[in-house]
Order: structure tokens, then sequence, then C-alpha cells
């Protein structure tokens, strides 16, 4: 069977000389040399590069619009006690609302939910912009954000996608899955820096705007490309994906994850303060970000070497020792300098976990519900980086900026010891 393009049977070219039909053996040339690596592969189905180049517009907003919210609000009304509480109100409507589009999602197809969902929650981020500049009273920013919930999970369905064309292929799947999850690094590491540049040297509505053309860009040439689509699964009786057979203990995984995520940020950024360096925080922060992003691309290139039932620990286990070298160089030094290295060296193994696990999710969710399961997990990582954030803030306040680091190291022993349990009980994970 041929494995390479070059060795595909061509046809002929028939040409017409005089009164003579002649067959000339045409076949294209290719360059002789090493096969494309696995990253090459997965773009080489027609329609790949389009969506996913949309969902990459679509996806970066998701990191600017909170801190454009923030300077936003705080900058207006001089409060970043507001500001909090809006941000996190939107948080909370988004857990409630974002299970609910991606069913809906399920069952219609993602074009024809995606786009007037996001239509709905831009005039929600538009009607934000317009309350804080004119002044509106608080409430109406509250109502506004709440508004922004119905934004899809763009990179859900993106993995539902790659899902949809490389059915029963588990390599091509992980090595897809390695590179979304490389992306959503990417997108919120480069989120914040973009927003506070665009508030900071335009005017402080400018994140929020740019973001919002950005979405709505990104997701009308997502949605454009109806040849990669799932198709929709009108009628189904398959269990919530709640329910299924292992869901439960991966979505208190990716809730212990989250509390990873929500606690180191504030813990970092009051760290960075006390050493008289808040402005550097976003820095050190990107630099967790960088090595996820780095590592989850390694980790796609390769070829797994056992099923993700049996990678989910390992992966857990590394994530948990890793981030005690953040405690440890914070606790040794208490130096903004070693504790970027080590944020580094602790993000390597995020990546890897997430993409094992988002796997698993694939796994168990049941059939024609895949972008309601893949958004339960993102659901809970929001609700896990609501409580860190809270948890570490509360440690930070009570105890120290070193003992902060606490919190995330805590949060990884928990999901370890979740994925063992579930383990070693005989569930499927």
């Amino acid at each position: 069977m041929p494995q390479h393009p070059s060795d595909q049977p061509h046809l002929p070219l028939l040409t017409v000389t005089g009164d003579t039909l002649v067959a000339v053996d045409f076949r294209p040339r290719f360059k002789q040399g090493r096969p494309p690596g696995p990253y090459r592969r997965l773009f080489l189905t027609p329609g790949t590069r389009a969506f996913t180049l949309g969902n990459l517009l679509a996806r970066l907003p998701m990191g600017m619009f909170s801190v454009s919210a923030v300077i936003m609000i705080a900058g207006a009304r001089g409060s970043y006690a507001l500001a909090g509480a809006v941000t996190a109100t939107g948080l909370a409507a988004t857990a409630v609302v974002a299970p609910w589009t991606a069913r809906l999602i399920d069952r219609h197809g993602q074009a024809r939910i995606a786009v007037p969902a996001t239509a709905f929650a831009l005039l929600g981020t538009i009607a934000l912009m317009l309350c804080v500049h004119y002044g509106a009273p608080d409430w109406t920013l509250f109502v506004s954000y709440a508004a922004t919930a119905t934004i899809p999970n763009t990179g859900g369905m993106s993995r539902a996608r790659w899902a949809h064309l490389h059915k029963g292929d588990d390599k091509t799947l992980h090595t897809a899955n390695s590179f979304e999850q490389a992306a959503d690094e990417l997108c919120f590491m480069l989120g914040p820096v973009l927003a506070a540049f665009l508030c900071g040297t335009l005017f402080p509505e400018a994140g929020t705007l740019v973001g919002g053309v950005l979405l709505i860009t990104g997701v009308l040439l997502f949605a454009a490309q109806r040849s990669t689509e799932p198709p929709p699964q009108r009628r189904t009786n398959a269990k919530s994906p709640v329910r299924a057979p292992g869901m439960p203990p991966l979505l208190l995984g990716f809730l212990a994850t989250g509390a990873i995520f929500g606690s180191m940020e504030v813990v970092t950024i009051a760290f960075a303060d006390a050493q008289g360096h808040k402005s550097a925080a976003g820095a050190v922060l990107a630099l967790q970000a960088a090595g996820s992003c780095a590592a989850g691309l390694l980790y796609g290139a390769r070829k797994p070497t056992a099923p993700a039932e049996r990678r989910y620990p390992l992966c857990v286990a590394a994530m948990a020792a890793l981030l005690t070298l953040p405690l440890l160089a914070a606790s040794l030094t208490n130096s903004l300098l070693p504790l970027s290295g080590a944020l580094l060296l602790a993000g390597m193994a995020t990546a890897p976990t997430m993409v094992t696990c988002m796997a698993l999710i694939q796994h168990r969710t049941p059939e024609g519900r895949l972008n309601e399961g893949m958004t339960l997990a993102v659901t809970g990582l929001l609700g896990g980086i609501a409580c860190g954030s809270v948890a570490g803030g509360w440690v930070v306040e009570a105890v120290s900026t070193t003992a902060g680091y606490g919190v995330p190291v805590t949060a990884a022993t928990l999901a370890l010891l979740i994925a063992l349990v579930s383990h070693r009980g005989g569930r499927h994970i």
C-alpha cells in the first residue's frame, strides 16, 4: 500500500502528435529525503490549515478579555475590587453557560451555533465598553460581562474536528492534541501581554475592542471551513458526559489542575511585587507558559509508548514533582531570577498532563457529545482557577508570598491522589 505521495499511481498525460496518440509517463517529482514530520503530516488534510488559523485568531482573545476588563474598569472606576468582581462574575457565568452552548453545537453543528453565540457575546463586550466609557451604574458592568459567557469553546471545537478527521488513529490524535495544548499555552502567554500593551499605549478600551474583532473574525473563518466540520448529532440517547464511566475523576483532575494555574498567577504577582518588580510578573509567568508550550510540541512529536491510562498518573506525578522547584527557589533564594528558571522547568510537565487527560476525555465522552465533554473539562479548569486564585491570595496575605507557592504543590498532589486512587481502583480514567 503506498505510504508516500511519490508512491501513488498516476494516470499518464495524453498528447496528440499528428495522427498519433502519445502516452507520456507523468510523475510529480518529490525531493528525496526524510518523510514529513508529525506536525507537517497533520496539516496535509485539506482545510486543516484554514480552520486552525481561524481558531488561533478566535482563541487569542481568551487571554485578552479578563486583563483588558480589569485595566479598563479599574482605570475608569478606580477600584480593582470592582474589576475583579466583574471578571469573576463573567467566569461563573461561563462555567454555567458553556456546557449548554457546547451541547447545542453537538446537536446542530459548529457553524450554525458558534457564529450567533459569538455575535451575542460580542454585543455583551460592546455593551461593557459603552457602560464603562459613559459611567453607567456598576450593575450594568456585571450584566454586560456576564453576557459574554456565550463565547463558544473554540479550542474544544478544534479538537472535535481533529477527532472527526482522524477517528481511530491514536497516534495522529496524540499529535493533534499536543498541538492544540501548545496553542492554548501560546495564546494565554501572548494574550495578556497584547492586552496590556494595547490598553497602555492606545486607550483603555483598546484591548477589549481588538479582542472582539479578532474573536468574530476567527470564528467566521473557522465556521466557513465546512469540509472538516463534524456532522451534527441531532438525536442521541447517550448519557451526559458527567455520568459517563471514568469521567468524574478526570473532571476533578481538571479542577485541581486549574487550582495550580490560578494560585501560581496570584502568588507570582505578589512575589514580584514584594521584590519591587511587579511589572516583571507577566514576563515571569510567560516563562512557565513557554516551558509548557515547548514541552507540549515535543510530547506530540513522539509516538506514545504506553496507553493514555498508564501515562496519565505518570504525567501528573512529574507535574507535582516539578512544581516543588518554584517553592524551593522562592524559599532558598528569595530572588526573582532563580524563580523564573524554576517556573520555566515547572511548566514543562503541564502540557503533557493536559494532553493526556484531554485524550482520555475524548475516549470517555459518549458518542455525539464530544464538544460538551471537552467543554466540561474546560469548565472544571476555570472553576479550579477561581478556587486557586482565592487560596493563593489568602495564603499570601495570611502567611507569606513564599508560602504561597505551597498552594500549587498542594493542588498538584491532590490531582495525583485522584489519578492514583482512580487507577488503582480499577476505574477507567
